[in-house]
């Protein structure tokens, strides 16, 4: 059995620990351990990051197309005999891309990560294409939901059919994007919507996100896309809790006569969730609850520090008062650990 370093050595402790429980024999985990095959190099993930690698080079060049003023010139020169022509070449360079992709995925189905690469370039055409058509469109309204609703359609069924976890990603971005720019041209582009700032509404936002890929558990994770949806729901709701700790429900305007205590709600708010998340991380044995509860509570606990005691509390009795109070914690916690591990 080939398997990464990390991989040998979690199978070999688990191994050795199924002995010492009278799980295994030794000859069996002798016989076990010896079919375990450490590959020198993760190619797998060596071929993930070329990939990435390649695309921001990309973009990167795209971007300093952009830049050059004197050659961007030129080009807008030369496609300026037709504003149909500025929409449909990109737009027929998205679906060249998108036609490679799904080929290459009937037909070399092992090609994983530059499939991936091919579909992102179909999306980043489909971006330049959207753009023109907004250029082309443009009545003064403000109103450019729409274009990112039209990118959430193309970008979602790319992703979902081609399971594409990338391309996806790019769904759930325009989604969010969509989503932020309907609510505020129905509120006038003013501070609230329905009583809501930004951060409130992305609150719901990122958990509707999460309930909806609960409920579509078992079809997100036969296309591949349960992680990056999970992630993504994940960060547009601690996002949004992190702000709301410190902005509230406020506009800008007000904000700056708000009292701190009148902000604390929002912040024990954010701390609930963060731990909330560390707490069903442990029962599930889910890494990625537990790096965004113990990251957002980490950044709670420093925007806390911040607000409340830079100026009025030494650091080192802060600091020191944090370290105890995280001890006891973490003492609690190899109590329960010990008890579980001596019952038999």
């Amino acid at each position: 059995m080939n398997v990464t370093r990390k991989q040998e050595k979690v199978l070999r402790r688990a191994l050795t620990e199924w002995e010492q429980e009278g799980a295994l024999t030794a000859e069996e985990h002798q016989r076990l351990a010896g079919s375990l095959k450490r590959i020198a190099m993760d190619w797998q993930r060596l071929s993930r990051y070329a990939f990435w690698t390649a695309l921001a080079c990309v973009i990167i060049a795209i971007g300093s197309l952009f830049a050059d003023s004197e050659l961007m010139a030129r080009i807008i020169e030369f496609f300026s005999f037709s504003s149909i022509a500025r929409i449909g070449l990109p737009a027929l360079a998205a679906v060249l891309f998108y036609l490679w992709g799904f080929a290459r995925q009937r037909w070399e189905t092992q090609w994983h990560y530059s499939t991936e690469a091919i579909l992102f370039l179909g999306v980043f055409f489909t971006a330049i294409a959207l753009w023109q058509l907004g250029e082309r469109l443009d009545n003064g309204s403000g109103h450019i939901a729409p274009l990112f609703l039209a990118g959430c359609a193309v970008y979602g069924l790319v992703g979902f059919f081609g399971r594409s976890g990338l391309v996806w990603l790019f769904f759930l971005l325009s989604l969010g994007n969509w989503f932020g720019a309907e609510t505020g041209y129905m509120s006038g582009w003013g501070a609230y919507w329905l009583g809501m700032n930004y951060p409130v509404r992305f609150i719901f936002f990122g958990g509707a996100l999460l309930a909806l890929c609960w409920v579509l558990r078992a079809m997100l994770q036969a296309r591949h896309l349960y992680t990056t949806s999970k992630a993504m729901g994940l960060t547009y709701l601690f996002v949004a809790l992190w702000i709301m700790s410190i902005f509230g429900n406020y506009d800008v305007d007000n904000w700056y006569s708000v009292t701190q205590a009148s902000l604390l709600p929002w912040a024990l708010l954010f701390a609930v969730a963060a731990v909330l998340c560390i707490y069903i991380s442990l029962k599930t044995d889910d890494g990625m609850l537990r790096g965004f509860g113990l990251t957002f509570l980490a950044i709670n606990l420093y925007t806390r520090y911040f607000e409340y005691f830079w100026d009025g509390m030494n650091k080192v009795i802060f600091f020191l008062i944090l370290a105890a109070s995280l001890a006891v914690i973490g003492r609690y916690a190899e109590k329960i650990w010990h008890a579980g591990s001596t019952v038999k």
